[in-house]
């Protein structure tokens, strides 16, 4: 006779329970990316200096600064999500799927820093 307490509310599940955390967390960065992209288009298409001093006074604001690195940072968690599921979905070896993750991990440290480091030379 099969064995029907793996049904309903008592069913038994395991794994890391990332699927409705990460799902949303990928769609609020994705809106955050989108309201930023309105926000730029608005900008450029309103502006009249298109060289590169009109450029630099747009992201001279702190404003500005500040809008475009939470946006960074929601295409940088938007990106961890999406990458890291790939690497738990087709790499089976624990090892490398580790050392793929922490790799991911770091390049994208890697680029908040520098983009950190662009938006405030300005």
């Amino acid at each position: 006779m099969a064995d029907n307490n793996n049904v309903g509310a008592k069913r038994l599940v395991v794994g890391a329970h990332y699927g409705l955390r990460d799902w949303l967390a990928q769609r609020v960065t994705a809106v955050v990316m989108a309201v930023y992209t309105v926000i730029l288009l608005v900008s450029f298409l309103t502006a009249s200096n298109f060289t590169y001093e009109g450029w630099a006074g747009l992201f001279s604001h702190q404003w500005f600064k500040l809008a475009t690195f939470v946006a960074l940072m929601a295409l940088f968690f938007h990106a961890w999500i999406g990458v890291r599921d790939i690497w738990m979905d087709y790499v089976k070896p624990v090892a490398v799927r580790l050392v793929l993750q922490v790799a991911t991990i770091l390049w994208l440290v890697g680029c908040a820093g520098w983009a950190a480091q662009i938006l405030w030379r300005v």
